[in-house]
C-alpha cells in the first residue's frame, strides 16, 4: 500500500510540475507576443518614414522586413526546438542511469 502511495504522490507532483510549466511557457508565449507586436509597430513607422507611401518602395521594404523577419524566426524556432529536445534526451539519459544504478545494487 504504502508503494503505491508513494508513486501516486509522485504522479501527481509530477503533473503539478507539468501544469506550472506549460502556463509560465503560455505567459512567456504571451509576452513575446505583445513584444513583437511593439515591435512590429516600431518597424513599420521606421518603414514609413524612410520610405513615404506615394513611393513604390514602401510596398518592397514591406515585403523584405516580412521575409527577413520570417527567416530569423523560423531559425530561432529551430534552435529552440533543438535545445529543449537536448534538454529531454540528456533528462531520459539520467533516469535510465539512474534505473540501471538502482539495478546494480
Amino acid at each position: 500500500m504504502a508503494p503505491m502511495k508513494g508513486r501516486l504522490k509522485k504522479e501527481v507532483t509530477d503533473i503539478n510540475r507539468e501544469i506550472r510549466n506549460r502556463v509560465a511557457g503560455y505567459i512567456v508565449t504571451a509576452l513575446g507576443l505583445v513584444a513583437g507586436l511593439a515591435w512590429n509597430n516600431a518597424v513599420q513607422g521606421f518603414i514609413e518614414y524612410f520610405f513615404p507611401a506615394n513611393k513604390s518602395g514602401s510596398i518592397w521594404a514591406k515585403f523584405i522586413y516580412a521575409v527577413i523577419l520570417t527567416l530569423v524566426v523560423v531559425f530561432i524556432s529551430f534552435y529552440v526546438v533543438k535545445l529543449l529536445r537536448g534538454k529531454d534526451i540528456q533528462e531520459e539519459d539520467k533516469k535510465k542511469s539512474e534505473v540501471k544504478s538502482k539495478g546494480l545494487k
